[in-house]
């Protein structure tokens, strides 16, 4: 079994698929620490869903979050891990989460069950993964389109676990 304190990024560098050194605030490898970010959050929602809530679908996602990682860490590979399969798994998705939820008004504060409130931070945490991922949109324009997607299921999946759960969304009313 490999040893996990190597020390070998004591220098402040990292080793990309392939061996090559990287900075740690390179922006690649800030893209896929985003990405990390992003799947530890979706690990502590899966935590809090129960059978009816589909917990294993948020593990089929972290599972794609890990694909789209080694995508943008191997700056060698030619093909992408992800396929227009997985944005239409999520577009699906996010069609039966929103028909299950009443039409959307009016903005809506995040926020409401526990599970509702932490899918809305990993809809934000996944945004800026998006950011990050933008200079590097050309080498995954699936895994940018699966991010951009991933987004938009999050917060349907919020609403729909606030929803089932009998808790009202707060408006967002402008003061003035």
């Amino acid at each position: 079994m490999a040893q996990l304190c190597t020390r070998t990024g004591d220098d402040g560098t990292t080793r990309l698929p392939g061996g090559t050194a990287t900075r740690k605030d390179d922006p690649r490898i800030e893209a896929c620490g985003t990405l990390d970010e992003l799947n530890a959050h979706l690990g502590l929602v899966r935590s809090l869903l129960n059978d009816q809530q589909s917990p294993s679908q948020i593990e089929v996602i972290q599972g794609l979050i890990f694909e789209l990682g080694a995508d943008v860490a191997d700056r060698d590979s030619d093909s992408e891990r992800l396929h227009d399969t997985d944005v239409l798994f999520l577009e699906s998705a996010i069609d039966e989460a929103t028909g299950r939820c009443e039409p959307l008004k009016t903005f809506t504060l995040p926020g409401g069950t526990a599970a509702a409130a932490l899918l809305h931070v990993a809809r934000t945490v996944c945004r800026r993964a998006e950011r990050r991922l933008a200079p590097f949109a050309g080498e995954v324009p699936t895994g940018f389109r699966f991010l951009n997607r991933l987004s938009d299921l999050l917060f349907a999946l919020a609403r729909l676990d606030n929803s089932e759960s009998g808790i009202s969304e707060s408006a967002w009313h402008p003061r003035h």
